[in-house]
């Protein structure tokens, strides 16, 4: 059923559907990010602890939450590419570490200027960090892997292995700060109990955190579709547009 569903999903298909997709994912990103970060700034006061530093949570959850999100993204598009060998999963599953790695990226810039008023320092050796950190490096490996075969398919069947192995590390992350003593603060949101942060401060944090989502979802379309286009440029359909 799945391979049959799977196989439905062609080049052609995906940048048509792609092509509608963008411009409604844009719109409500824009619309989320907009809003949270307008509450975010100018109406949710200041932590009774951290003053306004706090604010940078409004760019920093969501930006570490993409960071495992697209990773799980690139898992599941490289298990379908290596079992079926789907070239718009392959496509999909290197857009996600090129994003997924940016994101990564700003997470740990965001998180190293939280941590220099909090802890005194921009970084620390912490379980929580040095995991991400490896996650950065992990992503950039998976892009250079890619990118090192002349056939794309070879690239992206490699690159895929890496990336279902290098998934282990996905957990290791997320339960870094229960599984160790760490300067890095507990899960607030994403808990089984009642979320440790006031709702006039969690609220805007789950529509930056959604807005970006769709800003995600937008760029990895975009992306995918300029990487078939470069892919299928011999082909007729993409001479045909």
């Amino acid at each position: 059923m799945f391979k049959n569903l799977f196989e439905n999903i062609s080049p052609r298909k995906f940048y048509n559907f792609s092509t509608k997709l963008i411009p409604w994912t844009l719109f409500v990103s824009l619309a989320f990010i907009s809003y949270g970060i307008y509450l975010g700034l100018f109406v949710v006061p200041a932590d009774y602890q951290q003053g306004d530093a706090f604010r940078i949570i409004y760019v920093h959850v969501p930006s570490a939450w993409l960071s495992l999100f697209a990773y799980s993204i690139l898992f599941g598009c490289s298990i379908i590419s290596l079992v079926w060998r789907i070239k718009v999963f392959e496509i999909l599953s290197i857009a996600s570490a090129r994003h997924g790695a940016l994101f990564t990226f700003l997470a740990l810039v965001t998180g190293s200027i939280w941590g220099k008023p909090m802890w005194g320092t921009w970084w620390v050796w912490d379980a929580r960090l040095t995991s991400e950190l490896i996650l950065f490096f992990i992503y950039i490996a998976i892009i250079i892997l890619y990118n090192s075969f002349d056939d794309n398919r070879k690239g992206a069947r490699a690159a895929n292995i890496l990336a279902i192995v290098g998934f282990i590390n996905i957990p290791i992350i997320h339960f870094s700060v229960e599984w160790w003593n760490t300067l890095h603060q507990g899960p607030t949101v994403m808990k089984f109990s009642t979320p440790s942060i006031s709702s006039e401060m969690l609220f805007p944090l789950l529509y930056t955190a959604l807005g970006f989502t769709f800003y995600f979802f937008t760029a990895l379309l975009l992306s995918s579709r300029n990487i078939l286009l470069v892919r299928e440029k011999n082909s007729q359909w993409v001479k045909s547009i």
